[in-house]
Order: C-alpha cells, then sequence, then structure tokens
C-alpha cells in the first residue's frame, strides 16, 4: 500500500496508453498543471456525469494551463468506446494492472450492500507544473466537484 500523498509530495510517475491510441506520461506534462483524476469505471452514471463535467469546462481548464487526465482499469478499447459515445474531451488513460492506482494510493477496499471488494476510490489529485502534489480530493462526491477543482486551479500560489 503507497503512503497517502499530500499537498507538496512529488506526484508518483505514470505513463499510460489513452483512448485514441496514445500515450499520456507526467514527465511529458511538465511544466503544466496535471489534473488526475481516478474513477471506477467507464459508463456507470457517477462516472459518466464527472466526464461530462470536465469535458464541460475543458476549455477553461485549457485556458488555466491545466491538462485534465481521467483514469480507470477499464481497457483503452472500453475507453475509446466511453468518450466517443459521450462525446468527451478529456484524456482517458488505462491503467489495466493498477499500478498507477497503487502508486497514488487510490485502490482501496470498498463495500456495496454489505459486500467488500477492491476498487477505484473516486479520488482527484492536482499536480502543479514543478510536478508536485498541490491538492487531493478523496472520496469525491461528484456534484459540483469539477467547479472546486478549477477553483483551484485558477487559484493564485499563496506568496
Amino acid at each position: 500500500m503507497a503512503k497517502e500523498l499530500k499537498p507538496g509530495d512529488p506526484a508518483p510517475p505514470f505513463d499510460l496508453p489513452t483512448a485514441g491510441g496514445g500515450r499520456v506520461s507526467l514527465a511529458g506534462l511538465k511544466g503544466q498543471q496535471v489534473v488526475l483524476y481516478f474513477y471506477p469505471k467507464d459508463d456507470t452514471p457517477g462516472c459518466t456525469q464527472e466526464a461530462l463535467s470536465f469535458t464541460e469546462k475543458a476549455k477553461a481548464f485549457a485556458k488555466a494551463k491545466a491538462t485534465i487526465v481521467g483514469v480507470s482499469r477499464d481497457s483503452v478499447v472500453k475507453h475509446d468506446k466511453f468518450a466517443a459515445k459521450h462525446g468527451l474531451a478529456v484524456t482517458l488513460a488505462s491503467d489495466e494492472d493498477g499500478k498507477v492506482c497503487e502508486r497514488y494510493g487510490v485502490w482501496t477496499e470498498k463495500s456495496l450492500y454489505g459486500r467488500k471488494f477492491m476498487g477505484i476510490e473516486r479520488s482527484t489529485f492536482l499536480i502543479d507544473a514543478a510536478g508536485r502534489i498541490k491538492r487531493v480530493w478523496r472520496k469525491v462526491r461528484v456534484p459540483g466537484h469539477v467547479e472546486d477543482v478549477l477553483k483551484e486551479v485558477n487559484a493564485k500560489p499563496d506568496k
């Protein structure tokens, strides 16, 4: 189990395949803010709403020089279908082996109807241009979340 990441910690590196046949890596995004959001599964109600909310605000994030990357353990093929079906304008990265989820500490025991299972805890990490964690949201509730993240992206660093 990875130690819990906190603001100021270096963001764990990642290099993952994406929908549309590309790749995304933390090293490749250096110099810009990265909104790295982890979600349980493509095309489920909460995950679809979250992806649509990020897509809706994609231009505002881009204007703030922030890149949005959504990560789940779904395959690239599933990501392609999910993105096409909903017209998503965010990068969807596939972490099929779960290694990045583990590094970020979002692969956790969950409980549904009394049944325990391992899954992704909906979480968002804001990574600054230098590759450090700026802010962490855990156990995210979708309504209003994207607005909170955008506010933090646009916040001026305390000097």
